[in-house]
């Protein structure tokens, strides 16, 4: 009896492109700035990304927009956000303190100074990334935008949702 084996990476195909975003602008801004360039309409998703941390879950906002026409889904995320505990402290032999603790949470950690993340699923090689990098550069809100490598990224499960 022959043994077959399945390898699950012969199934998984790269089909998005990941497009790093430096702006200081709040995300329904930069996607108002971002429809108005691009013709599109971003619009806030009721699902938020959750990611579990060992300080609780945190939360990543994002606006979407699905292009029916082209079949392509584009996804706004930023790529930091807070999460506050608390935690008591003692402070004396009897009286503890209650402090908040503020904590940056980031969806993808290796680029710590990335500030937004465009996800555009279902490209194929026609699907022109430096054109529309060139269109985002042309926001004077926006700093700077280029694309990211998938390769390279050793959280790119966070990118799944």
């Amino acid at each position: 009896m022959a043994i077959h084996k399945i390898l699950i990476d012969d199934f998984i195909s790269i089909d998005y492109q990941l497009v790093a975003i430096h702006s200081s602008l709040e995300d329904y801004r930069l996607a108002y700035f971002i429809n108005q360039k691009l013709g599109i309409s971003f619009e806030k998703s009721e699902n938020d990304i959750g990611i579990q941390i060992p300080e609780g879950k945190s939360h990543f906002t994002r606006f979407v927009f699905d292009d029916e026409e082209h079949e392509i889904f584009w996804n706004l995320i930023p790529n930091k956000t807070k999460v506050a505990t608390r935690q008591t402290k003692a402070t004396s032999l009897f009286e503890e303190t209650e402090l908040e603790i503020t904590t940056n949470i980031f969806l993808l950690p290796e680029l710590k100074k990335v500030d937004y993340i465009l996800k555009i699923e279902n490209t194929d090689d026609f699907f022109d990334t430096d054109s529309l990098i060139d269109n985002l550069l042309t926001i004077k809100q926006i700093t700077t935008a280029y694309k990211i490598e998938q390769d390279k990224l050793k959280s790119k499960n966070n990118l799944i949702f």
